[in-house]
């Protein structure tokens, strides 16, 4: 069983820190040696090899994966172990003194394991390039191997000391500088930062440490045994132990949620103040007079150089990146695929050959948000995502086009080829069902609309609106299913501007949650003007005003139209404004004046209160005065985002309350005695029967 919060299971890191800092205190109070037992040694030794023990032990009791990270960095340990004993036995024991020693080669060997080790986890923790965390770290690399070689290395190699011992000494370094490299790529890289991340990189920063001044020390012959620099070594062995046994151990291995470490404020000034760091170390030593290592300096600014300007080109990278990828499906934007549509046409022009265009929405969508919450629609899409880019070859493109919508470039596609490709998507989507976060699973479908260059057109324009409205065509033909742009289904339907308004309506009911709800409103308004008696003209003009009554909300920011709480002052403005905005689309088709006076007019009130012109009663034309009837008996019966659909009875008793004040009283009695002889298209119209 698992110990629970604070339970004795969770602490044994804390008791290890605890009995090592004992350790560490007697190895500086105790003896050399005690009646010839060499106790120092002894003492020293175990610490050093309880971190690997530690470590195994994680291992076993938190099974982090992979496990081959932290099996290279307790083999490190286990070497540096066996380099400690060696060293200090020929010290206390053989007062063997001499540098390098017999422990210097595997004080050497344990970083190429520690290294290896190091990377492993950078490349886990990171899911995508790593970039640039990759790139930060080498800035601050670079700065540290130009102040190791001006303060270490370089003065090392001027001693003329033996060949052995300038090698070793060089060694330390440049192992640490290895070392420096993967830890900031570990700490300036994505991932989660949990306390056994922080315990690692103590072992880390306490190794390079003592490790710089050990070398220094050895070249001054100042360095003795059991000085400070022990209590250094010492204590990055307990923090590695620490870390491995940590119940967060885990963690350090996990891949982080973020390809990449963002560019932050304090990283900024950090990279800055380092890349000033070499032209500050030249001006202070032309300052002293005393100038040397022009190159090195050099060569240190010319790679800074190059690591900023690759950094700002992975930053620009970055934000393309961002800029044409969904955040949700990480599909292409519609930007993208707007921008690159016109590049395809262009590739089929020159070369003699086609390109296609696929829509595809998904089928009752609305339903899943509505019963399942908006986390499940989520999961669909993504889902959905998922399925499509199986089917996608390299070099076509496919985007996320809309809210529940995906479009796809399919470069050398024909019409014979096509219905192929397109059929082989809808089964692709519709071929299992989806898993919902609710744990009920969905059959989803989608219906398909396309066109093909240079068959149905020879603009961007021209495919992606006959690709609409095919797929609306499919939507209509009870969906699920493919329509092509030159199908007979939608080719006997006259392209014009009236087709493209009805395609508009069509979007502001998608928009609106509210599905074929303008249609609804146009078969309503045709019953409604034919009892009142209104001639067969006007009834189509009704008929028709209905249908576009909504079609000026498109010109409403879409955050405004769906927001499910009260408007605020200048958010109403904006959608009184919406009659005016349809008045001008309809009035530049021909012959439809009279159609855009109505829609102009529908939410005008009879008492004078309406908008946008403040009409009343007789001033308001008999089209309009129905639509207003039929567009408020619709929207009582249908969900919006603000209000929820109200039963028949409770639509009805509103229609009576605005009798007289916003709908003509005439009209309010007609409708109801409709209602009353049973008109049954007056109270399913939503079922989308007439």
């Amino acid at each position: 069983m698992t110990a629970g919060v604070g339970g004795p299971a969770r602490w044994p890191w804390v008791l290890y820190l605890a009995v090592g800092a004992v350790l560490v205190v007697l190895y500086y109070l105790a003896p050399v040696t005690a009646g010839g037992f060499p106790l120092r040694v002894v003492l020293y030794c175990l610490i050093s090899t309880s971190a690997a023990v530690a470590v195994f032990t994680g291992l076993a009791r938190h099974r982090p994966r992979p496990a081959l990270p932290w099996l290279l960095i307790a083999a490190s340990q286990l070497v540096y172990a066996l380099a400690d004993a060696i060293f200090y036995i020929s010290h206390y024991v053989f007062d063997v003194t001499a540098y390098p020693s017999l422990a210097d080669p595997f004080y050497l060997a344990h970083y190429p394991l520690a290294v290896a080790g190091i990377v492993l986890l950078i490349r886990r923790r990171t899911p995508g390039r790593g970039l640039a965390g990759l790139l930060d770290a080498g800035t601050l690399a670079v700065v540290a191997a130009m102040l190791s070689w001006l303060y270490v290395l370089g003065p090392q190699t001027r001693l003329g000391a033996p060949l052995l011992v300038e090698v070793v000494s060089l060694g330390y370094p440049v192992m640490d500088l290895a070392l420096l490299t993967v830890a900031l790529g570990l700490v300036l890289g994505p991932g989660s930062r949990p306390p056994a991340f922080f315990l690692f990189i103590g072992w880390l920063a306490a190794i390079m440490t003592a490790d710089t001044i050990y070398v220094v020390q050895q070249l001054n012959g100042t360095f003795q045994a059991g000085n400070f620099l022990d209590a250094i070594w010492l204590a990055g062995n307990l923090a590695l132990g620490a870390s491995a046994l940590h119940p967060t151990m885990r963690a350090i291995a996990e891949p982080s949620p973020v390809p990449d470490a963002p560019l932050s404020p304090v990283r900024i000034a950090g990279l800055s103040a380092a890349a000033l760091i070499a032209p500050a170390v030249l001006f202070a030593q032309w300052a002293g007079g005393s100038v040397r290592d022009v190159p090195v300096v050099a060569g240190t600014c010319a790679l800074l150089f190059a690591l900023t300007i690759a950094r700002l080109a992975a930053l620009v990278s970055d934000q393309r990146r961002l800029a044409i990828t969904d955040a949700l499906t990480g599909l292409h934007t519609r930007r993208f695929f707007e921008a690159q549509l016109p590049l395809e046409i262009a590739k089929a022009r020159r070369s003699g050959g086609s390109v296609a265009v696929l829509i595809a929405d998904v089928d009752h969508f609305k339903t899943i948000n509505d019963r399942d919450g908006h986390p499940a629609g989520d999961q669909v899409l993504v889902e959905i995502s998922a399925r499509l880019r199986a089917t996608v070859r390299a070099g076509e493109v496919l985007a996320r086009y809309g809210g529940e919508e995906f479009a796809l470039i399919l470069p050398g596609a024909t019409a014979d080829t096509l219905p192929i490709i397109a059929e082989r998507l809808r089964r692709t989507v519709a071929g299992e069902a989806i898993t919902l976060p609710t744990g009920r699973r969905v059959m989803v479908t989608v219906s398909v609309g396309t066109s093909v260059h240079p068959t149905h057109g020879t603009t961007p324009d021209d495919l992606v609106s006959i690709a609409d409205r095919a797929l609306y065509a499919a939507k209509d033909a009870g969906r699920d299913q493919v329509v092509f742009g030159a199908s007979p289904v939608y080719s006997e339907v006259p392209v014009d501007g009236l087709d493209y308004l009805h395609l508009v309506a069509d979007e502001v009911d998608a928009l609106l949650a509210g599905e074929q709800r303008s249609r609804a409103v146009a078969r309503v308004a045709r019953v409604l003007a034919a009892a009142c008696g209104l001639d067969g003209e006007s009834t189509r003009i009704t008929e028709l005003a209905g249908r576009l009554h909504d079609i000026g909300k498109i010109a409403i920011p879409r955050a405004v139209l769906v927001k499910p709480g009260p408007l605020t002052a200048p958010e109403r403005e904006l959608v009184r404004a919406h009659p005016e905005h349809g008045y001008r689309m309809v009035s530049v088709v021909p012959g439809h004046a009279a159609v855009a006076a109505v829609v102009r007019q529908h939410a005008e009130h009879w008492d004078g209160t309406g908008y946008p012109d403040g009409l009343r009663g007789d001033e308001i034309r008999p089209e309009a005065r129905v639509v207003a009837v039929c567009t408020a008996w619709v929207a009582m019966l249908t969900d919006r985002p603000y209000q929820a659909a109200l039963t028949v009875d409770l639509a009805c008793a509103e229609l009576v309350a605005g009798s007289g004040s916003q709908f003509e009283p005439a009209l309010v009695e007609v409708f109801l005695a409709l209602r009353e002889r049973g008109d049954d298209t007056l109270g399913t119209h939503l079922l989308g029967k007439s």
